[in-house]
């Protein structure tokens, strides 16, 4: 069977049990749809947190980065699992037992205000919509190569089904989908990492394989061999980076803390019991996360040293079918420039015949390395699984941000259960449409977005929520202030720097990179934003008064050791 053929078959059966099990789980009650009824075994949240957490970003864009940026790609698997470790420990446990079904009602009960409500709102709006457009653009590419529509209708499908399962089901739906998703996204990823280990090297596993020997009988290690390629064609050294250390280092620490800020990822520790399933089920999570995370440096590794082997210096004409095919849907080009018909990649921007988006990597990579058609179509169904289990997931916070935090706790807080439940269903069906929008109209590729919106979750939740657990004298106008500031400043950066808006438009932005302040670019801004945050935070509660006395008595009672929850499932 075809390529084609075999894509419809197991996307077809994938996106059936997607349904299905959102049929099976629909949300009779606003509980169930913002938080599952707090039923959720650990292990069965761990691997939807594990899939909520590992999106397009994470299966499809993280190895094809790291393909191209090498070493300086790392910084995507530092602060990403960082980050996670950081909630898990730092606050999930303690925002579990706060017991609010959100972040902006964590904020709005924590800070004594409706203002501090909106405001964060806002921000979860603007992370979830800036993060929700990677990954609608994840599905679109799918769409695009491996059922032959264009992304525009590919991303009208992803959108239908996500709204499905997502206004049906709620988080209940959306729970038990993700455990479906995780099973199919990790199977889809670590079986052609397995086979090319083998193909490449003879080691079965992916971490091994990538710093073993080549099977060539050349003696030559995989990494030696993948440098001497990258410098003969005017590279960096694959095991060597470019970036500054400083830069480095502040979008690991962006990536890190605006993890511990994005607000999917948090409402699922809502979903447990108690207080010390929050703590199982992050763990859960991580190893279930880990076994992705370890392999993706591997992929990258297998994945640009073939498609070099295969495309550096040879004959267009000679191309393999997965050449021609990829090429119809625009995200590999070839410009023979010298017109001699072979295809010349190389580093020299004005000797380069080929343009590759690095999007399509982890995608190519099974048919680069010629491995049978069933596992091709298998990472097509894995690629869908982690955009759409992210994209329900962001869905749910914009909805219940507008239901619950808005509408039931500012606007009209006499709603019925009903009539709030309803309105959760409406806004998920608005965010879709605008989420689509997105995806047909990307601001770049998929995991550049998803920085910029951990960037955005830095800049403005993690100071609030930090000072929020651990220092009960942080009152509403200090909190306020640094949230509208921080999120304010990495707005502007974003902007700026990435879009250049205020410098003469997209065609500028090449040229902005030697203006970044401080060298920081706008992926790792978000660290100085953060800190900015915590600044303007703590000056501003100096000058202002202390929150209620029975404010900081909830603050001492979060912090109390989780077992004490257990009585009061709290």
């Amino acid at each position: 069977m075809t390529v084609q053929t075999w894509t419809y078959i197991l996307v077809g059966i994938t996106f059936a049990l997607y349904i299905g099990i959102a049929i099976w789980s629909r949300a009779g009650s606003t509980k169930e749809f913002y938080v599952a009824g707090g039923g959720v075994s650990p292990l069965a949240n761990g691997m939807a947190t594990a899939a909520d957490w590992m999106s397009a970003a994470s299966f499809i864009s993280m190895a094809g980065i790291i393909a191209f940026a090498g070493y300086d790609g790392s910084v995507y698997l530092m602060g990403w699992t960082g980050g996670y470790v950081l909630l898990a420990l730092l606050l999930a446990p303690y925002l579990r037992k706060f017991g609010k079904f959100t972040v902006p009602d964590f904020i709005g009960d924590r800070y004594y205000s409706n203002t501090a409500r909106i405001a964060a709102v806002i921000c979860a709006l603007l992370v979830s919509f800036t993060y929700v457009a990677g990954q609608m653009r994840g599905v679109g590419l799918v769409f695009s190569r491996f059922l032959e529509v264009d992304i525009n209708t590919g991303v009208i499908i992803g959108m239908i089904i996500v709204l499905f399962y997502a206004v049906l089901g709620g988080m209940k739906g959306i729970t038990y989908t993700q455990v479906a998703q995780y099973c199919v996204l990790i199977f889809a990823f670590m079986v052609p990492a397995i086979f090319i280990s083998i193909q490449m090297t003879g080691n079965p596993i992916p971490q091994l394989g990538m710093g073993s020997t080549l099977n060539d009988g050349s003696g030559m290690y995989l990494l030696d061999k993948l440098d001497g390629l990258s410098t003969e064609l005017g590279f960096n050294e694959y095991t060597n980076g470019s970036k500054s250390m400083t830069d480095v280092f502040m979008i690991t620490l962006a990536l890190m803390v605006g993890t511990a800020g994005l607000p999917h990822v948090i409402v699922r520790f809502f979903t447990v019991k108690r207080v010390k399933d929050a703590r199982k089920s992050a763990g859960w999570a991580l190893l279930l996360i880990a076994i992705l995370y370890t392999t993706a440096p591997a992929v990258s590794v297998f994945a640009r040293t073939n498609m070099i082997n295969t495309v550096s210096n040879k004959e267009y004409s000679s191309m393999p079918d997965w050449f021609k095919t990829w090429e119809k849907t625009k995200l590999i080009a070839f410009d023979d420039k010298n017109g001699d018909g072979k295809i010349q990649y190389v580093a020299d921007p004005n000797k380069n015949e080929l343009t590759v988006d690095r999007d399509i990597m982890v995608l190519a990579n099974p048919e680069i390395a010629n491995l049978p058609a069933w596992v091709i179509a298998l990472v097509a169904a894995g690629a869908l699984a982690a955009a759409l289990s992210t994209a329900a997931g962001l869905l749910l916070v914009i909805s219940s941000s507008v239901s619950h935090d808005l509408i039931k706790k500012v606007f009209n807080p006499g709603i019925t259960e009903k009539g709030e439940l309803l309105t959760a269903r409406l806004s998920a069906v608005v965010a879709v449409v605008i989420a689509g929008y997105f995806g047909i109209n990307p601001p770049g590729f998929v995991a550049a977005v998803v920085a910029l919106a951990f960037g955005l979750a830095a800049a403005s939740f993690f100071p609030a929520i930090v000072l929020g657990i651990f220092y009960k004298k942080m009152n509403k106008e200090g909190a306020i202030a640094g949230m509208v500031i921080g999120i304010s400043l990495m707005l502007f950066y974003m902007l700026k720097f990435k879009f250049g808006i205020f410098d003469g438009g997209k065609a500028a932005v090449t040229e902005l990179q030697k203006d970044w302040w401080f060298g920081i670019s706008p992926e790792g801004f978000g660290s100085v934003a953060m800190i900015v945050n915590f600044v303007v935070s703590i000056i501003i509660m100096q000058f202002t008064p202390d929150p209620p006395k029975n404010v900081q008595e909830i603050v001492e009672d979060i912090r109390i050791p989780s077992g004490a929850g257990e009585a009061t499932g709290h």
